[in-house]
């Protein structure tokens, strides 16, 4: 609660929160400021986390989870 009492505050970052917890503090912050989720966060999980009120959302697994996949450029002249 008393984040929410800083003026220099835009947004608030709530990480690994279950989905739960993500409703609590939503409803806790009021729209006193921009709430981004993160941690945890899959492509499976995405909607539920969404529904809960947040305003931002960064999934992780999209830039450090990707499967690799290796490719060969070969020139011949």
């Amino acid at each position: 609660k008393k984040i929410l009492k800083f003026d220099e505050v835009d947004r608030i970052l709530l990480d690994n929160f279950s989905i739960d917890d993500l409703k609590t503090a939503v409803d806790l912050i009021g729209g006193k400021l921009e709430v981004e989720a993160s941690g945890g966060i899959t492509l499976e999980n995405v909607r539920q986390v969404a529904e809960t009120g947040v305003d931002y959302i960064s999934i992780g697994m999209l830039t450090h989870s990707p499967k690799a996949l290796d490719i060969s450029l070969e020139i011949k002249i």
